[in-house]
């Protein structure tokens, strides 16, 4: 994979390298609220963005950078 490189130079802001443990709390925030709601008979939210802030997360933007060199690039 010498060759391989990416065709946009498009780069997330972060020093996170996974996103696992915030999709974990989301769920599990969703879960328990959908059950909650299914208890007391009312209609649950279909959308984890109803419950959670999903903005919250480490990796949550990305820029496209117009200069870059070309170690930035390699994938």
């Amino acid at each position: 994979m010498s060759n391989s490189k990416k065709k946009t130079s498009i780069f997330g802001i972060t020093t996170a390298t996974s996103e696992k443990l915030d999709e974990r709390r989301w769920n599990k925030t969703f879960r328990r609220n959908a059950k909650i709601q299914i208890a007391k008979q009312k209609e649950f939210p279909h959308k984890i963005s109803a419950v959670t802030k999903v903005w919250d997360g480490d990796k949550d933007e990305k820029r496209y950078l117009k200069n870059y060199s070309s170690k930035e690039m390699r994938k």
